[in-house]
């Protein structure tokens, strides 16, 4: 995707219904199969199914999206700025990585919650450092799929809040 929209030219948005992006990183598309000792046994389609349908009952649009390519994330980031109310993002591995990532988040400003399926913090040491955790509003880790149905418990109130 090689688009060259700039931040101006990005209609306003319309505050009917709260609008909640939740971005899957890097091999999450694998959940499941992958690492189910560190990952649990839900699927990304699982947890996209649960987190749609507290939205759907709480009339919230949810847009549910995964790459493996950090800049596709980036440009999806971009996307969002003035069409979205709040970010739920695992960002994977690309969390010990991604400066990129953490520059757009913080370009668009909206709030984000970072969700990890594992306790980043009793696995190895490199994991333990996250380049978006000061910026984003909360951090889930270790809770598994119940860590993403958490953030959007969060990301409602603060919505409802806000309203």
């Amino acid at each position: 995707m090689n688009s060259q929209r700039t931040r101006s030219d990005q209609p306003a948005r319309k505050a009917e219904t709260p609008h909640v992006l939740v971005l899957h990183g890097p091999n999450l598309n694998l959940l499941g199969t992958r690492e189910p000792e560190h990952y649990g046994s839900a699927t990304l389609a699982d947890i996209n199914a649960r987190l749609a349908a507290r939205a759907k009952a709480d009339r919230v649009m949810l847009e549910c999206w995964q790459s493996n390519s950090e800049a596709a994330l980036i440009e999806r980031i971009h996307a969002a700025w003035q069409q979205t109310d709040f970010i739920i993002i695992n960002p994977a591995a690309f969390t010990h990585t991604s400066v990129a990532l953490r520059d757009a988040l913080a370009a668009v400003a909206i709030p984000f919650i970072e969700v990890h399926l594992s306790n980043v913090f009793a696995r190895e040491t490199f994991r333990h450092h996250s380049y978006f955790s000061d910026l984003a509003v909360g951090v889930i880790s270790g809770l598994g799929a119940q860590g993403y149905e958490l953030a959007l418990e969060h990301a409602l109130t603060q919505l409802t809040i806000k309203a």
